[in-house]
């Protein structure tokens, strides 16, 4: 088998070391890897499958003789991602830079490869809670088409980076001690005001836009549309952090064209490369966060008729942010690349 040089970006980070985690893992054909991040970062030693490797800045002349690089997110990917495609590097994005950019395939692997033929050098992995969402969605939209989609998210600490799980943790030890619980981080650093999540929900993620709604559910709305291919689907969502370490959990109704049965959807997801159908209700059986950290598969439950609407149906979703919603996908499409020969 061919093996090819790698680049990750951001490698010190929560998603960067997910890579090295999923790298070793499945056993992705690599011969050399090279590990960037801020000067912050630079010259720290990260051991990995038996070899020490030293993380260098990243720069514009970082992708000399490499053929993916695999981009954990930030803000650097706009300027270093065009860099590394004028190198000869294949990008797969975890960033918002290029995701609505219609030069761009935004994938999914599992919902939409074939946009992977259309890439100029960058691939934009989707957000998070759209990817936990599409990989819900897709099998039962193949079905009947889905007309309209309402979610509402509850996303893990973690989503919002390292600092944040230390923030929870800190917040979590102050309250047992009786002392008041100090916040610096959510709803985002970069914002005038912070709240606790200790104990607490945020109905924020990200900033707030003119239409009322926050960057991260417009994200949902834009994403969903482009990666399923139907600007005409209606689409609303709500997103709440929440005091849990890791994993998203996702309330979702749906809205169909026409009928289905409760066997035919739970058919569907159940065959669904990907999906891992966790519902008996008798038996308490349910996805839950605690219990798909870690793990690959996005899990869905409490499949049920909304029986207040035509043809809709309610389902409960939950899946790592960090794996399935950022590094496994990222690393998934780069894999599909690879068998589609287009790397």
């Amino acid at each position: 088998m061919k093996k090819f040089n790698v680049a990750i970006l951001g490698a010190t980070g929560v998603v960067g070391q997910e890579f090295l985690d999923l790298i070793a893992e499945r056993r992705f054909p690599f011969d050399k890897l090279r590990l960037l991040a801020s000067s912050r970062s630079a010259g720290k030693k990260i051991e990995f499958m038996g070899a020490s490797y030293t993380v260098e800045e990243a720069a514009a002349d970082s992708f000399a003789g490499i053929d993916i690089a695999l981009f954990a997110g930030g803000a650097v990917s706009k300027e270093l991602a065009p860099c590394a495609v004028k190198a000869g590097a294949v990008v797969v994005d975890n960033s918002s830079a290029f995701r609505m950019d219609p030069a761009v395939p935004l994938v999914v692997p599992e919902v939409n490869p074939e946009a992977l033929r259309g890439h100029n050098g960058i691939v934009a992995n989707p957000n998070c809670s759209t990817i936990i969402m599409v990989m819900a969605l897709k099998p039962i939209y193949d079905l009947a088409r889905i007309k309209r989609i309402v979610v509402s998210t509850y996303q893990a600490v973690s989503g919002a980076g390292k600092e944040a799980i230390d923030e929870l943790d800190s917040q979590i030890a102050a309250r047992a001690a009786g002392k008041e619980m100090q916040a610096a981080i959510l709803p985002s650093a970069s914002l005038p005001k912070h709240y606790p999540i200790a104990f607490n929900l945020i109905p924020q993620i990200d900033v707030f836009l003119d239409n009322g709604y926050t960057k991260e559910e417009m994200k949902m709305v834009n994403e969903t549309r482009k990666i399923m291919g139907d600007d005409k689907m209606a689409i609303t969502a709500t997103t709440v952090r929440v005091p849990v370490y890791r994993s998203h959990s996702e309330s979702i109704n749906i809205e169909l064209e026409k009928p289905l049965s409760l066997a035919e959807i739970k058919g569907v997801l159940s065959a669904f490369k990907g999906v891992v159908l966790e519902d008996d209700p008798a038996a308490m059986l349910y996805p839950m966060p605690l219990y798909t950290s870690k793990l690959n598969d996005v899990y869905v439950g409490r499949v049920r008729c909304d029986e207040s609407a035509e043809n809709a149906w309610n389902l409960w979703v939950v899946g790592d942010q960090i794996r399935k919603g950022a590094a496994l996908n990222t690393l998934q499409i780069a894999e599909k690349m690879i068998e589609m020969g287009l790397i």
